[in-house]
């Protein structure tokens, strides 16, 4: 019965989507693993048509936890770049996960961690805050329950922002280009 079946979508997908049809200035997204349908693809090109620019800091091969995930996103990768998104690959030995995740300890382990990111937000036009379970991948949805927070904050997303630029830097993320 169609009716009862997983068809995709829901409101957490529809407000997302929204909020880059809407963007004016900027899409700042951290999302570990970055899988985009046509339909996303679509939505990104016409913000950045409108002038939106968009950037996005996802796990790099040597950061990922999920192969499957990382292979959908490589073969998306390239027509990303193309439409002009901005995309940054997040290190497996990322200095600002050594300074959070293992501090003074680092000199005294005997092995150094591997890192993934895992964050799951996004900063519209510097005023509005995303924070949730959200993965950009078509999994999340059109299958798993996810939820986000939409916060309308100036003062929030100025943080947030911090925090996630400190992230794009090149100690802690490689820029993609093809």
């Amino acid at each position: 019965n169609a009716k009862n079946s997983l068809k995709g979508g829901g409101i957490t997908t529809d407000t997302l989507i929204n909020l880059v049809k809407n963007a004016r200035k900027s899409i700042v997204i951290q999302s570990p693993y970055l899988i985009t349908t046509k339909l996303g693809k679509s939505v990104f090109k016409e913000a950045i048509d409108r002038g939106v620019k968009v950037k996005i800091l996802t796990n790099s091969l040597a950061s990922t936890d999920n192969m499957e995930a990382f292979s959908g996103y490589q073969r998306d990768r390239d027509e990303l770049l193309e439409i002009g998104v901005e995309i940054f690959e997040f290190k497996p030995d990322a200095e600002s996960r050594f300074k959070v995740m293992t501090g003074d300890l680092q000199d005294s382990l005997q092995h150094k961690p591997i890192f993934g990111l895992h964050a799951k937000c996004m900063v519209v036009d510097e005023k509005i805050t995303v924070i949730g379970t959200f993965n950009l991948d078509p999994r999340s949805a059109n299958l798993n329950t996810e939820c986000v927070t939409v916060i309308h904050s100036s003062a929030l997303s100025k943080q947030t922002l911090a925090n996630m630029n400190e992230d794009f830097k090149p100690e802690n993320a490689w820029q993609t280009t093809n």
